[in-house]
């Protein structure tokens, strides 16, 4: 159970910081996706960063 936390908790800080990058213009890949330049997806890319970086730590909590 803690490897599969651990997994997600990393899975979501990578999409998130892809989701900032794509928001911010810094990651314009695809160069047609409908993220690039649209501040919204810099927030929920930070909210999915952030709730990763709380399952990582209710992990090592637990174990």
């Amino acid at each position: 159970m803690t490897k599969a936390a651990y997994v997600l908790g990393i899975l979501l800080i990578l999409v998130g910081l892809v989701w900032m990058g794509q928001g911010s213009g810094y990651f314009p890949y695809p160069a047609e996706s409908f993220m690039i330049d649209q501040t919204p997806w810099i927030y929920w890319g930070a909210l999915a960063a952030i709730v990763g970086v709380a399952v990582i730590a209710l992990a090592r909590r637990r174990a």
